[in-house]
């Protein structure tokens, strides 16, 4: 259970945080961001929803893409970097049968950053044993070159 929920926070981090490897110059004090809060929300929430994906797929190519370089995963196994999240993927041993996104709320402390929560059902077994149906999840996003990259995930199994 402790390692489907590093698992899971640590591939989400890191496909949102790929792309952003490269940390734009010292930025401005307030820079014009590259897209509406509009169209930012919807890209992060599809960013979201694209990782679950690629996740229950065992595509690591969705988080290589999304993840920032320097992403992390924090569960109550510890802290991933994005490196231990695309290799939890293929070894973890967990099955995701299906998961549905919703209650999605996005918010902007700064105009390069968003934190996105949202409430996840899953079917899932980890190592033969049934992972948490419903989770309350996090993930926070940093605009790197116009483009969101997702920097860090977190989740907490729901009551």
């Amino acid at each position: 259970m402790k390692k489907f929920s590093l698992v899971l926070l640590v591939i989400l981090s890191s496909a949102l945080l790929a792309h952003a490897q490269t940390p734009a110059a010292s930025p401005s004090p307030s820079p014009k961001p590259a897209m509406s809060k509009a169209q930012s929300q919807k890209a992060i929430i599809a960013t979201e929803n694209k990782l679950w994906e690629a996740w229950k797929n065992k595509d690591t190519k969705p988080f290589k893409a999304n993840l920032a370089a320097d992403s992390v995963l924090v569960s109550d196994s510890g802290i991933a970097s994005k490196a231990d999240i695309m290799k939890a993927m293929t070894e973890s041993g967990c099955e995701v049968r299906s998961f549905t996104l919703s209650d999605f709320k996005v918010t902007f402390p700064a105009s390069n950053v968003a934190i996105v929560s949202y409430k996840g059902t899953q079917d899932i077994t980890c190592g033969g044993q049934p992972g948490p149906g419903t989770v309350w999840a996090s993930s926070t996003y940093v605009q790197r070159g116009g483009k969101w990259f997702a920097a860090s995930h977190m989740e907490t199994p729901a009551k």
